[in-house]
């Protein structure tokens, strides 16, 4: 069964996505696609699912993510982020974003978001100064950056941090220090669907 991800979006606040969302399931359900739904982890229903049902559709999100970051255009997106949006977006929209699928690939041997984690000897068992590495290398000891989103289920902002490893050496480091499950995937997928939305053309209302 082909794995497919369902992206909806709207250009104005009077459409919604449901229509568009309807035939889309129907659409993999006659194809026999398995779909995943990005809205889906923005519903308290999902955050009552088992955690191990949690982490494989966040570790498929940010997985989606990464590879889509390779496309030419969402490098100079992430450059102008840099010049116009406040201090350290463009690298949680894009290196630390990164950095989470590389651990969640590399390191498979987990199924909760909250027990993973990674060490220096861990991360250079076979070959230093990869990927990984280099982003603890370069952003431990950095400050938290604070953000805050909307959501309108609920009629309410939502504060959160993200969190950088005081230190890289021995010590574990694990993956909820830096970015709590719930809060923080949240604003991990909002952030992830403005960059998305940057390459996605508008839809006429006479389409």
């Amino acid at each position: 069964m082909a794995k497919v991800a369902i992206y909806c979006r709207v250009s104005s606040k009077e459409q919604t996505t449901d229509n568009q969302k309807i035939r889309m399931v129907e659409y993999c359900q006659r194809a026999e696609y398995d779909y995943d739904i990005f809205e889906e982890v923005m519903k308290d229903d999902f955050w009552k699912k088992e955690p191990w049902y949690r982490f494989a559709k966040i570790s498929y999100a940010f997985a989606v993510y990464a590879e889509l970051l390779t496309y030419e255009p969402f490098k100079y997106i992430l450059e102008a982020i840099k010049k116009q949006r406040p201090p350290m977006e463009a690298e949680i929209g894009g290196p630390l974003f990164k950095f989470v699928r590389n651990v969640l690939a590399h390191f498979p041997i987990f199924e909760r978001w909250d027990d993973v984690w990674v060490s220096k000897e861990l991360v250079n068992w076979q070959k230093d100064r990869l990927t990984i590495d280099r982003f603890l290398n370069k952003f431990a000891g950095h400050d938290e950056v604070k953000y805050r989103f909307w959501e309108a289920d609920k009629k309410k902002m939502t504060y959160m941090s993200i969190r950088f490893p005081v230190e890289y050496g021995d010590n574990k480091i694990y993956l909820k220090d830096m970015i709590a499950e719930k809060e923080g995937v949240k604003f991990s997928f909002i952030m992830m669907r403005q960059i998305l939305n940057t390459q996605v053309e508008s839809i006429s209302e006479k389409a």
